[in-house]
């Protein structure tokens, strides 16, 4: 009967450490993939990703940049860019 309740225990124990990991994951997941989109929309708009906001590229001046397809393209993403 003693391994029985130990078994029991053992489940409960891995039951409340997947709780525990998927809680701990499941912040840190969604803001990857936030971040993933908003660079997306960055690149594909002709911008550079660059401190956490999407910027026109130095290289091909404002030209080449879209700053309303990128607005779109994140509010499509329904990603809370910057």
């Amino acid at each position: 009967m003693k391994e029985a309740a130990g078994e029991a225990n053992l489940t409960v124990v891995a039951i409340i450490l997947i709780g525990v990991i998927v809680a701990v994951a499941t912040p840190i997941i969604n803001n990857l993939m936030t971040s993933s989109a908003c660079r997306a929309c960055c690149t594909d708009a002709g911008g550079v990703w660059d401190g956490g906001s999407c910027k026109a590229a130095s290289g091909n001046g404002a030209a080449g940049y879209n700053a309303s397809a990128y607005q779109k393209c994140a509010q499509n993403a329904d990603a809370n860019c910057n």
